[in-house]
């Protein structure tokens, strides 16, 4: 079981995890959906402040909290992209396909605060990376477009070194309007789908942590979460953008629905961000 306090080593890799998901996840969500070719600069440079809340696992009855501002860098090369969840290569780029190496993450939550977990080892920040298909398909009602996105993604712990947390799967439609009323819209129906050592992480009670209100619990392969989400965001000046998003997650159906640390069928997270661009090249991106 992890100490209550972290080590130095511990928080530094804490605030790298956190500084990745700032440049890639908050600018993600202020810049999505993808504007028409030639709007975006080839890099950018600035920095990305935001506040959010999050259920600590899906069917958690606690929330977690943080306010984060750092630095952000994008690319939007032909082949390395630093841009919209994606980080390093893009390996194929078609008129409606794309392949690239997608990013995402989720804060980790002390289990002395959270009853459900108390007295367990503690949830680290979870960053995942993997390959990522996504279809462009075509006009949808209200002037706006149908994508599918289809990410496999290995779940790694920051806090503890980057130790491998199992495999994530989480295919997703999204309705993308570029400009309503001045606001980009991303509207968002998916699942989550996680192998038996993803699902174990979340809900697995082994017998030396089991009490009278909690027993042991072997979790399942399988469904982890329905996910129904909404992002939109807004330019203020040229350097300037504001934006806010917001998800519902629900385990009705999953397939660990019944392990003692489900206390909550829906939970949600949302949050509200600024985002500054400090520097960016007169090139622009290469599509």
């Amino acid at each position: 079981m992890r100490t209550p306090h972290p080590t130095l080593r511990s928080r530094l890799l804490n605030l790298l995890a956190l500084t990745l998901a700032a440049g890639l996840a908050a600018p993600a969500a202020a810049q999505s959906p993808a504007p028409a070719p030639s709007a975006d600069p080839l890099w950018e440079v600035g920095g990305v402040a935001f506040g959010l809340t999050q259920q600590a696992w899906p069917g958690a009855s606690e929330d977690v909290q943080r306010a984060i501002a750092v630095p952000y860098v994008l690319y939007r090369g032909p082949w390395l992209r630093i841009d919209r969840g994606a980080f390093g290569l893009r390996a194929v780029k078609k008129s409606d396909f794309e392949l690239d190496i997608g990013f995402s993450g989720s804060l980790g939550s002390s289990a002395k605060d959270t009853v459900a977990r108390r007295g367990m080892p503690e949830l680290g920040t979870l960053v995942e990376f993997g390959p990522r298909g996504r279809w462009d398909l075509g006009s949808a009602p209200g002037g706006g477009q149908w994508r599918v996105e289809l990410p496999l993604r290995g779940v790694f712990d920051v806090t503890e070194r980057f130790a491998s947390r199992g495999l994530a799967l989480e295919p997703e439609i999204q309705w993308n309007h570029p400009g309503m009323a001045g606001w980009r819209l991303t509207a968002s129906a998916g699942a989550l789908l996680g192998d038996r050592q993803l699902a174990g992480t979340f809900y697995d009670v082994a017998p030396a942590y089991a009490t009278a209100l909690r027993p042991a619990y072997e979790a399942k392969a399988g469904l982890i979460a329905w996910r129904l989400g909404l992002t939109a965001s807004h330019r203020l000046t040229r350097d300037w953008r504001v934006f806010g998003f917001g998800r519902l997650d629900s385990v009705a159906g999953a397939a660990n629905a019944d392990s003692p640390l489900v206390s909550r069928t829906t939970g949600y997270s949302a949050g509200v961000g600024l985002q500054w661009t400090w520097m960016r090249s007169e090139r622009p991106a290469a599509d």
